[in-house]
């Protein structure tokens, strides 16, 4: 482990330090970095665990379905000290027979007992209570996805970065090679007199500048590397170039009718009112009586220096109901608890399908802005490529000045930088329409990913500790309290027509 962070660590040192050296000859591609981040991200690795411990809430739920038993035991040690007369018992049977004078006496015992009690009907509160950990436990499931896809954009921005960064470094090494020619050709034209130290010395402070721009060229990719080391687990190789991203929408409205469907946090806010609802519908329980069974056995012992349990047994069964009366306004106030935490649940599912209309809108108007860039660089790197040719052909010919094709070249590189970075630019913000959508998962952008369930470990531990009668005892807690609704996938709820209405026709493209 100590040699892997120190690896990971001198990753940005080591990308500095070689540069522009040749990258090694295996090519890595998105699919493979996608596929070992989501295998070894801390990030969401973390989150999986975190989701397994939730899903022990639905383990203890289930718990009041279920007998308890406990075992107790203890001794006693009774020393009496007697003043004057006092009728005391002799011989154990309870009845006085002797009189104490001024004296001491002693005694010892021991007790053991068996105690078992179910609950028969609890009003629904067993039922809330399991009811409320299903919805809790399908939220975490969305929170997770959430956080893959978090995890999954920045490796995703992390490789576009790694990608843009080489190719402006190329074109900075490029642009010294250029530039050095043009200093050399310079120099040769000086010696025989066709131009003057004036236009060597433009050569020369361009090839300065040049070399200025690489060595940032270089520091920026160091800093791309580190944070790609970070996010992946191990540092880049040969990157390829970036492929099409899978299930990008055809147009605005389709985006945002999945993602008002898929987005994870719409999701996991209206799993998080179900949860809220179901606590609702059990602090009213609280009101209505209980039914349980009880029963125990247990033993005495009279002298501990002869200890036999048997002197005195005894065995309890029975059934109890209880019916609260007064609590002092405990159960009013969890009422009202209950009813604004589902009041703030509510809101908080609207807030987030308004957050994903702004999502998607923010997104999808950067994919645009971005093809339109994107498209608008590649016809200035056309051009630029052109001119910069026919400028130096001129200059050959003195039809052009030496600054005239250093200005030519500077052009040249600031529009294929442009390029790179537009073409960067506009595969994160696809990414980021994707994420808004809630279509970025690892198996959605590799199926080939053997993915995650989160749902085996439910489904491993659901039952555990389970007796053959939790379904009935269950089902008539059901159908004594009626009206609860058990944690269910969510569907797509309504959203404020207007508002939806006015985003689609604002939208870029509509």
């Amino acid at each position: 482990m100590l040699k892997r962070s120190r690896a990971l660590a001198s990753v940005g040192l080591v990308a500095l330090a070689v540069g522009g050296a040749a990258a090694p000859a295996a090519a890595e591609t998105l699919q493979e970095a996608i596929g070992l981040a989501y295998r070894t991200n801390p990030t969401l690795l973390a989150q999986r665990a975190t989701q397994r411990a939730l899903d022990e809430t639905i383990v203890q739920a289930r718990a009041g379905l279920r007998p308890t038993i406990s075992a107790s035991a203890g001794v006693d040690y009774v020393r009496t000290r007697v003043q004057g007369g006092q009728l005391i018992d002799t011989d154990g049977d309870g009845i006085p027979d002797e009189v104490a004078r001024t004296g001491t006496t002693e005694d010892d015992g021991a007790t053991a007992s068996v105690s078992l009690s179910q609950n028969i009907w609890t009003a629904g509160r067993t039922a809330r209570g399991i009811d409320a950990a299903e919805a809790n436990v399908r939220a975490g499931r969305e929170n997770l996805r959430d956080i893959e896809q978090q995890v999954m954009a920045s490796v995703v921005q992390a490789y576009a970065d790694v990608v843009r960064d080489m190719e402006i470094l190329r074109i900075r090494q490029e642009n010294i090679t250029v530039l050095r020619r043009q200093l050399d050709e310079s120099n040769a034209r000086f010696e025989v007199g066709e131009i003057t130290r004036t236009d060597v010395a433009q050569s020369e402070a361009r090839l300065a500048q040049s070399d200025a721009d690489l060595a940032n060229a270089q520091a920026q990719l160091s800093v791309s590397r580190a944070a790609y080391a970070a996010v992946v687990g191990q540092a880049p190789t040969n990157m390829e170039t970036l492929p099409v991203l899978p299930g990008l929408p055809a147009d605005f409205d389709g985006a945002l009718d999945v993602a008002l469907i898929e987005n994870p946090g719409v999701r996991a806010a209206t799993y998080a009112l179900q949860a809220a609802e179901a606590n609702v519908a059990a602090a009213r329980s609280e009101y209505l009586p209980s039914a349980r069974l009880q029963a125990s056995y247990g033993g005495t012992a009279n002298d501990l220096s002869g200890f036999d349990l048997s002197d005195r047994t005894s065995f309890t069964a029975g059934a109890s109901v209880s019916v609260p009366l007064f609590t002092g306004g405990l159960n009013r106030s969890r009422v009202a608890q209950a009813l604004e935490r589902a009041n703030a649940a509510q809101i908080s599912v609207e807030g987030e399908r308004r957050g994903v209309l702004q999502s998607v809108s923010s997104a999808y108007a950067q994919t645009v802005a971005a093809k339109s860039t994107l498209q608008a660089g590649e016809q200035a790197v056309r051009a630029a490529s052109v001119a910069a040719e026919g400028v130096r052909q001129e200059a050959q010919v003195g039809l052009r000045t030496t600054l005239d094709v250093l200005n030519q070249e500077l052009e040249l590189r600031s529009a294929q930088v442009t390029l790179a970075s537009a073409n960067r630019n506009q595969y994160v913000a696809q990414a980021q329409l994707l994420a808004a959508m809630g279509r970025l998962g690892g198996p959605n952008l590799d199926p080939s990913i053997d993915a995650y369930d989160a749902e085996a470990n439910y489904n491993a531990v659901r039952n555990r500790g389970g007796l053959p009668w939790d379904g009935v005892v269950e089902t008539l807690d059901r159908v004594a309290a009626p009206g609860i609704t058990p944690a269910t996938d969510v569907e797509d709820a309504p959203i404020d027509a207007q508002l939806k209405s006015e985003v689609v026709r604002t939208a870029p493209g509509n």
